[in-house]
């Protein structure tokens, strides 16, 4: 009987236990350095004694020296609660979780005519850092031929993980980091089958936008013989330091890490294409850390966020941050529409694949084509092979990726997709790799299309495609999806602060996956086009670079504001740069560098 009861009290024991850590989040604890009790070494020391004195099982994560001094741990609300009401404890922030916003850029921009360009040898002083899903260090566009010696003020590091040596930096890639203690502390160890635990990028958002920043000029690059040209980051002799903070998800305690070892490196602009929710900037973790950041002589350039056309949709909105809405280029990607009647109507895609014949085939509307009530969004699973085997499906738009709608299609036997945005995206046009003859229409014509499916009793269409098209007026235009003001934390600061290009935008990629991501997509591109507000930010992340290559004794808020006071609201034709969502005048910023 003693024995029964034991295992029960064991059992008991190990229930609550269970309880507990599954009860536990990540806090982030920011400390009063100067109430550090005398008896303590450092202040290391000091956290530790203060997270033990309320949990015994918990253990820091990370330790924070620059930007905040605190530490990050896993504790239960009582636990963070008990902790908050000690001497010297400022916050206790439950950890948040944000996510990513997914070359003719240059000559759009203006850099070719530019005075205010500086020399190529003091530009290579200057060290771009990059939060986002890591590098792939092998693309030409880190090629550091030319580049002297690593700067003096470097102090960052080449840190080794799976996939990822010594040998993967260079004198152009100068530092690379991870940080996934704050992910892994939710999720469990990273299945390192899927994703290398070190700075390697098997995503490719972040080789992106670091290529986007800093990139070397490549010739010859497109993708599938699209937008073939030079591709070239906006800094081109900039240095690159990637630091890994996104694993499917990118944790706030990952991010603060992160943000802190780029102070200390040495870098001189923090990138990040990254955002999440609104909240009071003492609550906002990536808000602290860029205040201290930017307080040190940094740059901080986040991306808007991709909500739009809706108001209030921003983030990263903290008046000491960049903050980066997204244009469109002056180029597109045609494709044509050809129906039964004898309308043609103009489009966007990448696809590469085998052509659609001329021959005009059914075409079907994808609610049409299902049973389920979203069927009209070509969901994963929702729609029936006998009513779309054979055919063009029309899908709308929004609900789930662009591209994953077209894998959706090709899996129910479909030959084809017309894409038609609805007027949450009015004519905004966004190319796409597909994986099957497409054509993405904007709202007038994919109205018109859908017009012509439901009236004629044996509608047939077919879809070609185009060749890379220069010279696109107007441009640019505010891209549908870029999140909006107002600024709903603090309405009388103005957001964003200007746009860059963020549509259809080529730069570097990764080798793990095809240019659509998806599982189904065998392709391997070195170079990848993608669109969203994630584009935009490192454009202007880049030419903060060369500012500050030109002007050493520049503060973040005098680069800011020679970015700003020098870019543009009108056309030269003096009309107001166009929203189109709205296809009405709306009053943007728009950057170009012509101080």
């Amino acid at each position: 009987m003693a024995a029964l009861l034991c295992f029960f009290y064991m059992y008991a024991n190990v229930i609550a236990e269970v309880k507990n850590l599954q009860s536990k989040k990540t806090y982030i604890i920011h400390m009063d350095k100067s109430y550090m009790p005398a008896s303590f070494n450092d202040h290391v020391q000091w956290y530790g004694s203060s997270l033990k004195s309320i949990s015994e099982s918990s253990d820091m994560l990370y330790a924070y020296n620059n930007v905040i001094h605190g530490f990050s741990t896993r504790l239960t609300p009582e636990e963070a609660e008990s902790l908050e009401k000690q001497q010297g404890i400022l916050s206790v922030l439950p950890e948040r979780v944000y996510e990513l916003h997914t070359t003719r850029t240059p000559e759009f921009l203006g850099l070719g005519k530019s005075d205010a360009v500086p020399a190529s040898d003091s530009v290579s002083e200057v060290v771009v850092a990059v939060l986002d899903t890591g590098v792939w260090p092998e693309l030409k566009s880190f090629d550091d031929a030319g580049l002297g010696p690593i700067p003096s003020t470097w102090k960052g590091e080449c840190q080794i993980g799976k996939n990822f040596n010594s040998s993967s930096c260079n004198r152009k890639l100068i530092g690379a980091r991870f940080f996934s203690q704050g992910y892994e502390a939710a999720f469990g160890p990273i299945d390192e089958t899927v994703e290398s635990k070190s700075p390697r990028d098997d995503d490719g958002h972040g080789t992106h936008t670091s290529t986007t920043a800093a990139g070397s000029a490549v010739s010859g690059a497109s993708l599938f013989g699209y937008a073939t040209g030079i591709a070239r980051g906006m800094a081109t002799q900039a240095r690159v330091a990637v630091y890994k903070v996104c694993w499917g998800g990118c944790f706030g305690s990952d991010i603060m890490a992160a943000m802190d070892k780029a102070v200390e490196d040495g870098v001189n602009v923090i990138s990040m294409s990254i955002g999440g929710g609104l909240t009071d900037y003492y609550k906002d973790t990536v808000a602290i850390a860029a205040f201290t950041a930017t307080a040190r002589g940094i740059m901080v350039s986040c991306s808007a966020g991709n909500g739009g056309p809706s108001q209030g949709s921003l983030s990263n909105v903290a008046p000491w941050i960049t903050t980066v809405g997204a244009g469109t280029l002056d180029r597109d990607f045609p494709a044509y529409v050809t129906l039964g009647n004898g309308k043609n109507y103009s489009g966007a895609s990448l696809y590469s694949g085998k052509p659609l014949s001329d021959s005009l085939v059914p075409v079907v509307y994808a609610g049409n084509a299902s049973s389920s009530t979203s069927g009209y969004l070509c969901m994963s699973g929702t729609l029936s092979p006998a009513k779309v085997a054979g055919k063009i499906v029309i899908c709308d738009r929004g609900g789930n990726s662009r591209v994953q709608k077209g894998l959706e299609v090709k899996h129910a036997g479909g030959l084809g997709m017309i894409l038609a945005n609805t007027d949450l995206y009015g004519e905004e046009l966004v190319a796409d790799a597909h994986l099957l003859p497409t054509a993405a229409v904007g709202q007038s014509s994919g109205d018109a299309i859908k017009n012509y499916a439901f009236s004629d009793p044996k509608p047939v269409a077919t879809i070609a495609s185009g060749v890379t098209h220069l010279g696109v007026e107007p441009s640019p235009v505010v891209a549908a999806f870029s999140s909006r003001g107002p600024n709903l934390v603090t309405p009388e600061v103005m957001k964003p602060d200007l746009i860059a290009p963020g549509v259809n935008i080529l730069a570097g990629w990764t080798g793990a996956v095809g240019p659509t991501g998806l599982t189904d997509d065998s392709r391997r591109v070195s170079f990848n086009i993608i669109s969203g507000t994630s584009m935009s930010c490192p454009h202007v992340s880049g030419l903060a670079a060369l500012l500050k290559a030109a002007h050493s004794d520049w503060s973040p808020a005098a680069i800011r504001s020679a970015l700003m006071t020098t870019a543009y609201t009108t056309y030269k034709n003096g009309k107001t740069i166009l929203d189109v969502s709205l296809g009405s005048h709306q009053h943007h910023l728009i950057m170009e560098l012509d101080m």
